[in-house]
């Protein structure tokens, strides 16, 4: 009798499973911006610890990237073509800043090895990450797991967003973005 229960335990629990990340899926799909939408608001700590809004880049034109880790080699690729690439971001009138759920002290560790020359907001608790609808199912090596989405939005001056690049090219991306404009 236990091992019926046990069973039909099992079996509820995988179905539960699978109701819950299809309906993930799908409010990310329903949620997910999009041109001409309005940025979402945030306010944060970037990696020393200050306060950093959207409000801050009013104004200017912001390249706001979310990347799923620091030192990992694809978002390493990225932040150092972005950092490489960063006065002709500036010259087109580009502000840049990344956004992980990776803490201050990692933050500060990834700036000073790669000597990223823009600042980078520790979402640790995944506001902002979720409120850009980045954060959702993804798959590495066969394994099914939730995380961040690589996605970078370009955000024009007065906070509308302007491009989406949810298909990023991690060692060309400063390219990618600057043959748009």
């Amino acid at each position: 009798m236990l091992k019926i229960y046990s069973k039909t335990f099992v079996y509820y629990n995988f179905i539960l499973t699978f109701v819950k990340k299809s309906i993930t899926s799908l409010l990310r799909i329903m949620s997910k911006l999009k041109i001409g939408d309005k940025a979402p608001k945030f306010t944060g700590k970037d990696e020393n610890g200050r306060d950093l809004s959207l409000s801050d880049y009013a104004g200017k034109k912001l390249v706001l990237y979310f990347y799923p880790k620091d030192n990992t080699p694809g978002c390493t690729a990225e932040s150092c073509n972005l950092g490489e690439n960063y006065d002709a971001l500036r010259k087109k009138g580009f502000e840049v800043l990344g956004v992980s759920a990776d803490s201050q002290k990692k933050h500060q560790g990834f700036i000073k090895k790669y000597a990223l020359p823009f600042r980078l907001l520790a979402d640790e608790d995944k506001k902002v990450i979720e409120a850009y609808g980045v954060w959702g199912p993804k798959k590495f090596m066969g394994v099914d797991f939730d995380g961040i989405i690589r996605t970078t939005f370009v955000i024009d001056e007065k906070g509308i967003i302007e491009r989406v690049f949810d298909k990023v090219e991690t060692k060309n991306h400063s390219q990618q973005i600057l043959a748009t404009y």
